[in-house]
């Protein structure tokens, strides 16, 4: 058989399909009761049955919701910290030391507090998500704007650029790789940190799912609506910062150029 014809979108479509064969095997050696380990077709029904009747869509709707909201505050205190931590070395050596610490926190971690300080609420939710997203974006900014050429900027400041227009002349471009991780990692951060927060309390999102298939012992529901968590996170990076990673590598000069 050729090699290079299973490659691509071949090799991902027989990978899952001996992913899902040994998922039903296993399933049929009956080494766990059905209710601790359904098989796929349970499943799928699951998936089907909450897409037919308006529980699921509604669910993604209302999370992803909240997790645009979270992620855009974490963007917009983030991406300046960041900067600043980048070039204040005073920041770098305080507050950048409380930010690196803070980021070895568990998202989990930051309930008890979101609980004391807002209750069970929207804003409890909010909390937990952009302190799981806002720490990794700091500290991606600030080590895009270390990795920044020493000799761009003496370049820029022999031409008179200094202050807002050194910013965004010569730091943000040439740290805008940094810049693209740092928002890359911040979703997958925040999006985790949501499932966490929608834990909290009857909140209409994905989290409500996962807690009411825990409570009703309804396994196929618990991994039908984990299925759906990770698909999403997958569409979203795939549509979102796949491209734009690519661009701004290629523009960059950082693309890998095939052998």
């Amino acid at each position: 058989m050729n090699i290079r014809w299973l490659s691509g979108w071949r090799l991902k479509v027989l990978f899952f399909f001996v992913l899902v064969v040994a998922w039903e095997m296993l399933f049929r050696l009956r080494l766990w009761p059905p209710y601790l380990f359904p098989s796929v077709f349970s499943v799928g029904r699951a998936l089907v049955n909450g897409f037919a009747n308006g529980s699921y869509p509604l669910a993604i709707l209302v999370s992803l919701r909240r997790a645009a909201v979270g992620y855009g505050l974490s963007l917009l205190v983030g991406i300046p910290l960041g900067l600043l931590l980048g070039r204040v070395r005073c920041l770098q050596e305080t507050v950048g030391s409380v930010v690196l610490g803070l980021q070895a926190l568990p998202s989990i971690c930051w309930l008890p507090l979101a609980l004391l300080w807002f209750g069970l609420s929207e804003k409890a939710i909010l909390f937990v998500v952009v302190m799981g997203a806002l720490l990794s974006i700091s500290l991606s900014t600030a080590d895009g704007v270390h990795n920044t050429p020493p000799l761009y900027l003496r370049a820029a400041r022999t031409m008179g650029a200094r202050g807002v227009r050194l910013y965004t002349s010569v730091i943000l471009p040439a740290a805008l790789p940094g810049i693209l991780s740092g928002m890359k990692l911040g979703w997958s951060f925040a999006w985790r940190s949501l499932m966490a927060g929608e834990l909290l309390y009857v909140s209409m999102g994905l989290g409500q799912l996962l807690t009411m298939g825990r409570e009703l012992n309804n396994m196929s529901q618990v991994i039908a609506v984990m299925l759906v968590t990770v698909m999403i996170g997958l569409v979203v990076d795939r549509a979102l910062f796949s491209p734009a990673e690519r661009r701004v590598r290629e523009r960059w000069g950082l693309q890998n150029v095939p052998g």
